[in-house]
């Protein structure tokens, strides 16, 4: 590294492309095997500059390179040098690199990674290739966008075993790490035998000699009190959790903190580990137990209190899934706190001192009363449904014992029926494990009445907690019904939740209509819509996602009777073996026509039909399921039949496209008709 200069790194070349893994490609005489879609924009391989691009010198909105057949049954790393290069600093409609994962029997491709951001120089991009037994390919796919000029530009791919935040720093690309800059302290690149380098170490450690090596921050510019130089590694892109290692050499002449945090996407630091004291000058193996449970950067942090300060070095990050106490722990898994209670409570549970507070119901299907949030057919909880003599209630349903120190994201639905004032009838409260503490995080301000609507709250407490759920109401005349239903934990804020990449094959309709179009728009065509439909006694109040979301329907006022509105998905992979599509559907209103679902195989003109429902079948939502194969490329159509009145608002919401056989069965096989009992509830 150039002396007091913070690491400008030239283009990097790896030695000998004969050592490269399968997948990876310096672009130097060849593509490795990658090849182009043809029905795409071309890459060209820029052989002397060792790099494929493409480029707004050709007309159309993308560039698709894909990997040859890859197998991982290791966890890997994947690195991706590139550029993003454009005219304009801003536009609507930027140019995009996306890093799609597809695995073998997949209709849809996984989306690993995305930038947009232009640069001057190239970037490096780290991610983390979980383990699988199945064939993959890595696609790369380069998107246009609106700009008169603009060039993408991938110059190496490099899949090596093991994990992304490893690294001896033997390669100037620094595995992705990258120092925080700051006018006075910073770590630079150590060793490699350069000349006029202030090589503070005589030896690395991976090589063990002057030519290895290795990080170091040098307290010699230090000018004001307490200044930290920090070195950060690449974001971590899967769940992990074990033992992180690494060695470090500490000289020191006045105090130095060396720490190590982790810091999650919103900015909130935990320290993991700290130097306790003076060391003799050699390298030293540190080890500390490490869960990175959602996407977190580790950070190796070292302030100095004077320019007399000394030195830290660092070499050999690595990382191991079984923890430094070599127990093989096993990491919380935040699944076992949800319910969707279709079978019982799971691990919730009540307090009897509190009398029945929640019971355990199912409505059957019916127009009158909307059934659980999981089906349409199954149970949820209903609080205060049991009318005691007592003039009011509470009720209280205790989740299992979280651990501390973790950031949740708790989600759940919710449905409240017949109260004059809403606020307050349902709190959500965190007990610590003494049950000394509670501290209410959540209560109802106001919602649409009878629609489950979701809500979502981030927490971390720093000791072992439970979620309570409380419905109570003063006086009877007050209390209304309070419906709970289909309650998960995710790890990580719920901010951070939203940000990942959505799931392939999902539609919520909640940004557009996903991999879907219409024939034909007009009057009579889908419309995605939020809230209730115009016309009363027909439509859904709100959407299946989250009560306030979207949802596609038919606007049967604007049909005539058996007029058809097709909404059709673009081609989808064929693949060998069973696919499951679950989607929600709503069908009220006594005009109500009919809705299908067909497949249609390309070069085929038959559109197979695959599911149908005539007539009214409930005021919910519910869930259909159908189990399909097709080899060849293939679409899905959804087709809604607008039925012989203006009641007849037929709605979709919440589609998902699953590889593998469907692991249920549908409630209901009959098309129409109603069991005579409308609105029983059953206990």
């Amino acid at each position: 590294a150039v002396t007091g200069a913070p690491f400008v790194l030239a283009a990097l070349r790896l030695a000998g492309a004969a050592l490269l893994s399968p997948g990876s490609c310096t672009f130097e005489d060849s593509a490795c095997g990658y090849q182009w879609d043809y029905a795409h924009l071309p890459w060209t391989l820029h052989g002397e500059g060792h790099y494929i691009s493409v480029d707004t010198s050709y007309e159309g909105e993308k560039a698709v390179l894909s990997s040859p057949d890859l197998y991982s049954e290791e966890w890997s790393c994947v690195r991706l040098i590139y550029q993003i290069a454009t005219t304009s600093d801003t536009s609507p409609d930027p140019a995009r690199l996306n890093l799609y994962l597809r695995q073998e029997g997949e209709s849809f491709d996984r989306l690993l990674w995305s930038a947009k951001e232009p640069s001057d120089s190239w970037l490096i991009a780290s991610l983390d290739l979980m383990n699988s037994t199945k064939k993959y390919k890595l696609v790369l796919e380069g998107e246009m966008g609106q700009d008169k000029s603009t060039s993408i530009a991938v110059f190496e791919i490099k899949i090596t075993s093991g994990y992304c935040i490893e690294c001896d720093f033997e390669e100037n690309h620094l595995c992705g790490y990258v120092n925080h800059w700051n006018p006075n302290v910073n770590w630079f690149v150590g060793g490699g035998n350069i000349r006029n380098s202030q090589s503070i170490l005589p030896k690395d450690h991976t090589l063990n000699n002057a030519l290895g090596h290795y990080m170091y921050v040098d307290s010699v510019y230090v000018k004001h009190f307490q200044e930290v130089a920090q070195l950060i590694s690449p974001k971590t892109m899967a769940p992990i959790s074990g033992c992180l290692s690494f060695y470090y050499q500490l000289k020191q002449e006045s105090s130095i903190v060396f720490t190590v945090y982790l810091r999650d996407i919103s900015g909130f630091y935990e320290e993991i580990w700290k130097t306790d004291s003076a060391l003799n000058a050699d390298w030293a193996l540190a080890e500390v137990d490490f869960n990175a449970l959602y996407p977190m950067e580790v950070i190796f942090e070292v302030a100095f209190n004077s320019a007399k300060g000394g030195y830290v070095a660092l070499d050999d990050i690595s990382f191991s899934p079984v923890y430094c106490s070599n127990q093989t722990g096993t990491p919380f898994n935040p699944a076992n706190a949800g319910c969707s209670f279709e079978e019982d409570l799971c691990n919730f549970y009540q307090d009897h001192k509190d009398g029945p507070g929640w019971s355990r119901v199912k409505v059957k299907r019916n127009v009158y009363r909307a059934g659980d949030h999981t089906t349409g057919f199954g149970y949820y909880l209903l609080a205060n449904t049991k009318f005691t003599s007592q003039p009011g209630y509470i009720g209280r349903l205790y989740g299992p014992t979280l651990p501390g120190n973790l950031q949740f994201c708790l989600r759940f639905y919710y449905a409240l029926y017949g109260f004059f004032k809403m606020s307050g009838t349902l709190a959500v409260y965190i007990f610590e494990e003494n049950h000394v503490v509670q501290e209410k995080i959540w209560s109802v301000l106001d919602s649409p009445k009878g629609v489950w609507t979701q809500a979502e709250i981030s927490f971390k407490k720093p000791m072992p907690c439970k979620v309570v759920f409380v419905s109570w109401c003063k006086s009877f005349w007050d209390c209304g019904l309070v419906a709970l239903d289909d309650v998960s934990l995710s790890l990580g804020s719920c901010q951070a939740a939203d940000l990942m990449l959505p799931s392939p094959g999902e539609c919520t309709f909640e940004k557009d209509e996903c991999v879907f179009t219409q024939k034909k728009r007009g009057r009579g065509s889908w419309h995605r819509k939020r809230g209730p439909t115009p016309t009363s006694y027909t439509g859904p109040k709100g959407d299946h996602t989250t009560g306030v979301g979207y949802y596609m329907y038919i606007e049967a006022s604007n049909m005539v009777y058996g007029q058809r509105a097709y909404l059709v998905s673009r081609s989808l992979r064929g693949t060998s073996g069973k696919q499951c599509l679950t989607f929600f559907y709503h069908m009220y209103g006594a005009g109500t026509g009919l809705l299908s679902v067909y497949l249609k195989k390309e070069g085929d003109d038959e559109e197979i039909p695959l599911w149908r429902r005539t007539g009214e079948q409930s005021i919910s939502w519910l869930r259909g399921l159908i189990e399909y194969e097709s080899d060849a490329n293939y679409q899905i159509i959804f087709e809604a039949i607008r039925g012989v009145s203006i009641r007849s608002d037929t709605a979709i919401d919440d589609i998902l496209f699953q590889a593998g056989p469907c692991l249920e069965v549908e409630e209901i096989q009959f098309s129409s008709g109603y069991p005579d009992s409308l609105n029983e509830i059953e206990y």
